[in-house]
């Protein structure tokens, strides 16, 4: 058997020193050397260890076998010393997911650190620093993130019987009757609004210079899971007529019957408005998505496009030069189809991709 002294190329004969494989065959060939009838002394200098190691190991094999001999990482157990048991972790993940602080009757209205150690404090009787919490919501991959404002007034049954149910309902008529699904939304674009962000030094906030007159234009558009865009611009706030403007624009451009979604404004449910739809029901039917519910109109991130596209161009001077720049961008988009059904992906409105 061929015996190398592992230590014969290190400074010192410390097993504390040699990796966990090396040290496991270190050990088990002073016990092979022991049952060979080697003594302690003799096996120390053949594998160049201590003598006080060999007399460790062997009085470990002979008490509890080749299995007490058995190496484990050093250093503490992964779960050992924590506060929280995995139950009570699971407990907290689970609450800070499906509930916001006010609906378990804490004081904040986001999950801070701060609000995270009352829960656990009010829930399981435990207080913990600030630094522990850190360690928790990093060891369960939560980062601090820009929350999604959603209204009180949303009805979330409402909203999945809209996806369960009425969605795939459209869907189907729209297939038997060779329709195409439209999805429309209104937007306002406002010269005083700051959409983007720009990067500075620390501590020196940069000053984008806009005219003191605050004046905005409007837009009223519809996409296609097809990548295909229809838009108009307008001025005031949309009214019926303005409505009416746009579907009649619609109906004549389209080659197919159009079912068009779009949300519960009082304009979309006017009798003017529906008495037209009334005279083109075999051209134009409107669906009406569930109240409060934004997130789910593919329309709403054509939106936010056009709104950071206009922050990231000098501000405009004048009504005329901020519709110019809604134009430009809205018969951009146009003409990238790939770009519109990418609003498809998020995942509020995957089910209408």
């Amino acid at each position: 058997m061929l015996i190398f002294s592992y230590f014969n190329l290190m400074k010192t004969n410390d097993a504390r020193y040699l990796k966990l494989d090396v040290l496991d065959h270190v050990r088990k060939q002073a016990i092979q050397l022991f049952e060979k009838g080697h003594n302690r002394g003799q096996i120390a200098d053949l594998l160049g260890v201590s003598r006080n190691s060999v007399g460790v190991w062997v009085k470990i094999y002979q008490e509890h076998g080749l299995k007490g001999l058995k190496l484990e990482k050093p250093g503490r157990k992964v779960g050992s010393g924590r506060r929280l048991t995995p139950e009570q972790e699971q407990a907290v993940q689970k609450m800070i997911r499906d509930r916001m602080p006010d609906q378990l009757k804490l004081p904040f209205a986001l999950w801070t650190r701060r609000a995270i150690q009352m829960l656990i404090k009010e829930q399981f009787g435990l207080t913990m620093p600030t630094r522990t919490i850190n360690h928790y919501l990093k060891r369960w991959g939560f980062t601090p993130q820009r929350p999604i404002k959603r209204a009180y007034e949303q009805n979330p049954k409402k909203v999945q019987e809209w996806l369960e149910d009425s969605y795939p309902a459209i869907e189907e008529r729209a297939r038997n009757e060779h329709a195409e699904i439209h999805w429309g939304d209104e937007t306002g674009i406002s010269n005083a609004c700051n959409y983007g962000r720009s990067y500075a030094p620390r501590g020196r906030t940069p000053v984008v210079r806009r005219n003191a007159q605050r004046f905005s234009t409007g837009m009223i558009s519809s996409i296609t899971r097809q990548g295909r865009v229809r838009f108009m611009c307008y001025e005031g706030a949309l009214n019926s007529q303005l409505f009416l403007r746009f579907l009649r624009r619609l109906v004549r451009d389209s080659p197919k019957k159009i079912f068009l979604i779009v949300d519960n404004l009082k304009v979309h449910h006017s009798k003017q408005v529906k008495k037209w739809l009334d005279e083109h029901a075999d051209e134009i039917e409107l669906f009406y998505l569930p109240s409060y519910a934004p997130e789910h109109n593919p329309d709403e991130y054509l939106n936010r496009d056009l709104k950071q596209s206009v922050a990231a161009k000098a501000p405009a001077r004048n009504k005329s030069k901020l519709q110019e720049q809604v134009t430009v961008h809205m018969k951009s988009i146009q003409k990238l189809p790939a770009r519109v059904k990418s609003y498809f992906k998020n995942a509020n409105v995957r089910y209408a991709a």
